[in-house]
């Protein structure tokens, strides 16, 4: 079931900000060799990996992730999307030596590398495992996107976040590197980064309340023992009634970093 949620996000973020998606995608294109061979690091549901194959027309696509359940969801989409034969899905552990992906012509990795329990670790190895000239795309996100700006419920939605993002600082994970520093310190060179500030307004589409009802179960699920119980309460409120909403916006933030082997 988890999965099963982590899967909706996942997929609905690239539905949602298909914009953002598309302009990463249509850049990363520019700059990769022709017909590259793309390792997707923490493929995820697939998401990633499909829009990949589907906007740059002859690459392969190797997928890795550590979850056997999302390597499958990856496959099937893959398979009946007609892409089964350009996708190949490796299951690993990338904080455990890598296995064999190359060569390869791009590294993508897409709100993956702060999980990783050493990034600079994981980037000497994304460095060695590309070709020279080879490309290192990160994505990355500032913090989860928010919905109810300009509502009353802004002020609530700040506090859930704040006390999501003291988790995540306390869990560990690297939400906040200076990617083209480790980028650099790993050996890459040409380092080029932007900032995305995404602002979607209303009317939005019907996959926004989805996207927001996704995300908010997933942080309700995630903050269960951290929040008050009025705080708690809140949170059910908005979330029992977001499918009656037509104010809600989708507000984020994303860091993407290019650089060459």
């Amino acid at each position: 079931m988890a999965h099963d949620h982590l899967i909706e996000v996942l997929d609905l973020d690239v539905e949602v900000l298909h914009a953002y998606h598309h302009e990463l995608i249509t850049w990363v294109g520019r700059e990769a060799a022709d017909r590259p061979h793309i390792a997707d690091l923490g493929a995820g549901s697939g998401s990633g990996s499909l829009s990949l194959a589907r906007e740059l027309p002859g690459s392969r696509i190797t997928a890795v992730d550590v979850s056997p359940e999302m390597l499958a969801h990856l496959r099937a989409r893959a398979d009946a999307a007609g892409l089964g034969d350009r996708i190949r899905t490796v299951e690993a552990d990338l904080d455990r030596p890598w296995p064999d992906l190359g060569p390869l012509d791009v590294i993508w990795a897409a709100a993956s590398l702060h999980h990783m329990a050493d990034p600079a670790a994981a980037l000497t190895a994304a460095f060695q495992a590309l070709r020279p000239g080879g490309l290192l795309v990160i994505a990355e996100l500032e913090g989860f996107p928010r919905f109810l700006t300009g509502t009353a419920d802004e002020e609530a939605e700040a506090h859930w976040h704040a006390v999501a993002a003291k988790g995540r600082h306390d869990a560990g994970l690297h939400m906040h590197e200076n990617w083209a520093a480790r980028a650099t310190q790993a050996g890459f060179t040409e380092v080029t980064e932007r900032h995305f500030d995404i602002d979607l307004r209303p009317p939005l589409p019907e996959a926004t309340t989805r996207y927001a009802a996704a995300l908010l179960h997933r942080m309700r699920h995630g903050l269960g023992d951290r929040l008050s119980p009025s705080d708690l309460a809140a949170l059910e409120q908005v979330l029992a009634g977001l499918p009656g909403r037509n104010d809600l916006t989708v507000r984020t933030e994303r860091t993407v970093l290019l650089a060459r082997r």
